[in-house]
């Protein structure tokens, strides 16, 4: 009798302890899950609300939640941005209605997310709305999700 209660025992505690493992594994993945769509939400809607006025504290929000060429890239327009919205005073108020990842893994997600905007400027005083479908790349650096790519697609 004691040697199948040690048996049971042992079962019981192996067991218990495979569960614990898969529940952390779990809890890790939907935290990650959950940090990559708010990242890529934030990132989102960094990029699409600019206004003339404080063009420079936005496309800094946006350079923010940026890495690698799609931060040089954008680094590299701010100074023509900056003129052209100043001229034009642009003004895009972006909202996010969904994000949803494609693929992810430890290291990397692409994420989808649909935006809405509502852009005025000297062409259009009255404001306009405008949906972006975009297609972000992220990566984790120093602990943060970061955007490397941003595509439009249709």
């Amino acid at each position: 009798m004691s040697a199948g209660l040690a048996v049971t025992t042992a079962v019981v505690t192996a067991l218990t302890i495979w569960l614990s493992v898969q529940l952390y594994e779990q809890h890790e993945a939907d935290q990650r899950r959950q940090d990559i769509l708010a990242a890529a939400r934030q990132s989102a809607l960094n990029f699409t609300s600019l206004d003339y006025r404080h063009y420079d504290r936005d496309s800094g929000n946006v350079l923010k939640g940026a890495t690698g060429d799609f931060k040089k890239q954008f680094a590299a327009q701010t100074e023509e941005l900056t003129k052209l919205v100043a001229q034009n005073k642009s003004v895009s108020e972006g909202q996010v209605l969904e994000a949803g990842i494609a693929r992810s893994d430890e290291r990397s997600a692409r994420v989808l997310v649909v935006a809405d905007s509502k852009v005025t400027n000297t062409a259009v005083p009255a404001g306009e709305a405008r949906t972006y479908r975009l297609q972000l790349d992220l990566v984790l650096k120093g602990g943060r999700w970061l955007t490397s790519d941003v595509e439009f697609v249709g």
